[in-house]
């Protein structure tokens, strides 16, 4: 005899009095819930969210698709580089180098109509990272560190894996998932409800036109309704095939996310917020991109080595400046020149000279060993290129190099002569037996395009308006075009997925009041 499902209703006070209790999508959840503050996704974001309105007395619902093992989405995998060179300061170039690459081709009084406070309407819907944003990410960026370090993370300047670089990094010790396992500790101190391998699928809308909460799927695909305001926090479509062809083209067959936690983020929550007449920020055609190893199973195994040799693509040939500045400044404009090549591919051919560089293998992360042998046409059978055009490349790199005053971890001008594509910096010549390579290929970091919101982190729709409800923080956000501003996105998500909770539950108060 079949046993028959149970259906236990659980309110929110009975899930606030043990924090211990988990839904994980089974037939034990209850059909309809009621929250202060829903938050849709796991990460820092969203975490974040959570933690910020809780510990101002929310009842917090948490939504993550993944089961609870997997938590944490791709933070969980990052080192999480924080743009910072201090504790409480950002960098110098911080809000020079967004507002640089901050838009695409707009109209430049828009452009400056944008930084003004009055401004209202078609201005705020602009598609570009509006200077009060970025003055925000800014100016709560060292809040937001202390904030998490109360909660008992801790900060320091460690090592990073670019030997070379133009700007500090602060990186949490034990990375993002020492961040993700603080918050969720905070989170199940104070209560959080989470719904595990429970995903959002559509936001409901009030008759005044407020987000009231939204409708999702549990793992038996049992549908479920959460009513309060929501915070967006599920990332950006690099998990989603569809979305990457018709926003990145057809070629984004050839990238793949840089973690396992990326395959998570599908795009829903874009969708429902578009849907909704949400405003749009950020590059949708565009990506952040990391050179990776494409034998590697690793979460993010990076190959940062390239700059001491050449790239070739699968011809044999070289296709770009290796070398035009430090490598933390330059790695993904060239990784965005390896997408380019065929089947997306390309091999890094070094001598070996780069095994005298001081800590040279913190630039390589793969677990794949390189491929290694004792002569270039041997190499170059190994490795699947044209053994004669591989010959004649080399040949020709080594002829326009002097390899005088060869400084590897520093720019030391060490430039080729005579040669396109030039090598601006660490241009010796290729000569020292045994010979590596490694395959690279350019990993989709996360996508640019997304949502707009406002300092507060509340969405804004087509009009430039807030959408009275919605909120939402972290790689959704859509901010960057063209080049990342590196170590900025995990930043941006702590900050203004805590911009999110304090401002929903200060809105919550007022209309209790």
């Amino acid at each position: 005899m079949k046993s028959q499902a149970a259906f236990v209703l659980v309110s929110p006070d009975q899930l606030l009095s043990n924090p211990a209790l988990y839904f994980t999508g089974d037939a034990r959840m209850p059909t309809r819930h009621t929250f202060d503050l829903v938050v849709v996704g796991c990460g820092i974001a969203g975490l974040s969210a959570s933690v910020s309105a809780a510990e101002r007395g929310a009842r917090v619902a948490v939504l993550e698709r993944a089961p609870f093992e997997d938590r944490g989405g791709q933070s969980r995998y990052t080192e999480a580089y924080l743009r910072m060179k201090s504790h409480s300061e950002v960098s110098d170039d911080f809000e020079t180098h967004f507002a640089e690459n901050g838009c695409g081709s707009l109209d430049p009084d828009l452009i400056e109509r944008s930084a003004e406070t009055t401004d209202r309407g078609m201005v705020r819907a602009l598609s570009l990272a509006d200077p009060h944003f970025i003055e925000a990410l800014a100016n709560n960026a060292g809040p937001a560190v202390a904030w998490l370090t109360g909660l008992g993370a801790r900060f320091d300047f460690l090592p990073t894996q670019f030997l070379t670089k133009s700007q500090p990094r602060l990186l949490p010790v034990g990375g993002g998932q020492a961040l993700v396992d603080v918050l969720a500790a905070a989170a199940e101190r104070l209560g959080v409800s989470f719904f595990y391998e429970t995903t959002a699928q559509a936001l409901i809308e009030s008759d005044t036109g407020a987000v009231a909460g939204l409708k999702a799927r549990g793992r038996d695909g049992s549908a479920i309704e959460f009513s309060g305001p929501v915070v967006l926090a599920c990332g950006g479509f690099q998990g989603n095939a569809e979305m990457m062809t018709r926003y990145v083209g057809p070629r984004s067959v050839h990238l793949r996310p840089i973690c396992k936690g990326g395959y998570y983020n599908r795009g829903e929550g874009i969708r429902m917020a578009l849907e909704l007449g949400a405003a749009t920020c950020g590059d949708f055609g565009s990506y952040h991109a990391e050179p990776i190893d494409p034998r590697s199973g690793l979460s993010e195994p990076s190959v940062f080595i390239f700059p001491y040799g050449i790239l070739v693509n699968r011809e044999g040939r070289r296709f770009t400046d290796e070398a035009p500045g430090t490598v933390d400044a330059h790695y993904e404009s060239i990784t965005r020149r390896i997408y380019e090549q065929s089947q997306g591919r390309a091999w890094v051919i070094l001598d070996a000279r780069h095994q005298t560089i001081p800590n040279y293998r913190l630039a390589i992360r793969t677990d794949q060993p390189p491929v290694v042998a004792s002569s270039l046409e041997a190499l170059a059978q190994a490795i699947g290129v044209p053994g004669d055009t591989l010959c004649d490349t080399v040949t020709a790199y080594n002829a326009a190099c002097s390899g005088h005053d060869w400084r590897p971890l520093e720019l030391d001008r060490v430039a080729t002569s005579g040669l396109h594509p030039a090598k601006s910096n660490w241009a010796c010549p290729i000569d020292r037996a045994p010979f590596h390579a490694y395959p690279i290929m350019s990993a989709n970091v996360f996508t640019f395009g997304g949502l707009k919101v406002d300092p507060s982190a509340r969405v804004l729709s087509s009009d430039g308006l807030p959408i009275p409800g919605l909120y939402a923080a972290g790689e959704i956000v859509g901010s960057y075009y063209g080049v990342y501003t590196g170590a900025t996105s995990v930043m941006k998500g702590m900050v203004f997925g805590r911009q999110a909770g304090l401002h929903t539950t200060s809105s919550h108060a007022k209309a209790l009041a």
